[in-house]
């Protein structure tokens, strides 16, 4: 627990210095106090969210995630909790940290770890905080209301990107996911690192249909199930 704390604050504290250097992805790979290689990403999205997920760099074994919205005032970036594997009681929370930040690393100088950039979030044409907004069902639209506490939010930064479904009103957490991407010739391609339903997902290479229309991603291909799908995401700004 006191690890796992402590690794929050250092992501917490990734956000620093000044929001356009923040934006995009950081990573670092370290053992644990078992001597397992854990790696660690941090993405920021210019709309104001964030997340930290961790899981085994080799196995694919998923650890832990938090995140929520941020905000930097000066050197002081403040996080309110959104979802947290480990301590849901913070959900709702609000906690402030002054923060350190190179051109391609950041650092705690109370705390030993530094992650490097990753990326800067302008590879992706997707780069944002999206949420599940609606699906199309036998050849039918139908849209669902995203203001509710219930929510299922994507972060996608230049190159690596986060699902997560969780509820704010119960400080439930239902599941997550994520890796790299990639968004070529309207064709949107996942490569999955972790899966926290079912860690033999890590690994597997998914491709999508992907179309903006009017401002809502349409998302169409098989899921990891290999089911078919037609999921419509709206970016979120609230």
């Amino acid at each position: 627990m006191k690890k796992i704390f402590s690794i929050i604050i250092i992501f917490l504290i990734s956000f620093s210095m000044n929001s356009q250097s923040l934006i995009g992805a950081w990573e670092r790979v370290q053992k644990n106090d078992n001597g397992v290689l854990q790696k660690e990403i941090v993405i920021f999205t210019t709309q104001g969210y964030q997340s930290i997920s961790i899981f085994n760099a080799k196995t694919g074994e998923f650890i832990y995630t938090n995140g929520g919205t941020w905000e930097l005032n000066g050197e002081n970036l403040t996080e309110k909790v959104e979802f947290d594997t480990t301590n849901p009681e913070r959900v709702g929370s609000e906690t402030t940290f002054k923060i350190i930040i190179d051109e391609n690393s950041i650092s705690i100088p109370s705390m030993q770890g530094t992650w490097n950039r990753f990326d800067n979030g302008s590879e992706g044409k997707l780069e944002g905080a999206w949420l599940m907004g609606g699906r199309y069902r036998n050849g039918k639209k139908q849209m669902r209301s995203i203001d509710g506490p219930r929510k299922t939010m994507k972060l996608l930064s230049g190159k690596r990107f986060q699902w997560i479904a969780y509820n704010t009103a119960t400080k439930q957490f239902m599941g997550t996911g994520g890796g790299t991407y990639t968004t070529e010739n309207g064709i949107y391609s996942e490569n999955v690192e972790f899966f926290s339903r079912d860690n033999s997902k890590a690994g597997i290479k998914l491709k999508f249909d992907y179309e903006l229309i009017n401002d809502e991603w349409n998302h169409k291909g098989f899921s990891s199930k290999g089911d078919p799908l037609h999921e419509i995401w709206v970016k979120r700004n609230n």
